[in-house]
């Protein structure tokens, strides 16, 4: 009957311990892959910093008169309506 008991929590001691194995050197080794993976799936153009004529095909007055386009929609925003959904607020449900 001892015999028994002792088996017992033998194995009850040996599944405890199974519990505590790490799977850690099995998840660092593929620390950060899905952040890289994505990095590289979002970048269109890799060699982009290697161009040293970005604004090849923009002569200067268009680039001017699109900055100014920026600056001045900042003075006068464009009187169309500007929806907002789903961001803050109540649901209105009261």
């Amino acid at each position: 009957m001892t015999t028994t008991y002792k088996s017992l929590g033998l194995t009850a001691l040996l599944l405890a311990l199974g519990g505590c194995a790490s799977s850690t050197p099995t998840l660092d080794s593929h620390f950060g892959e899905a952040v890289n993976s994505a990095k590289a799936e979002q970048t269109v153009n890799p060699e982009a910093s290697q161009n040293t004529d970005p604004a090849a095909g923009v002569d200067g007055k268009a680039a001017k008169a699109a900055v100014d386009r920026y600056h001045e929609s900042y003075k006068n925003p464009p009187a169309t309506p500007v929806f907002t959904i789903g961001v803050g607020g109540s649901s209105g449900g009261q």
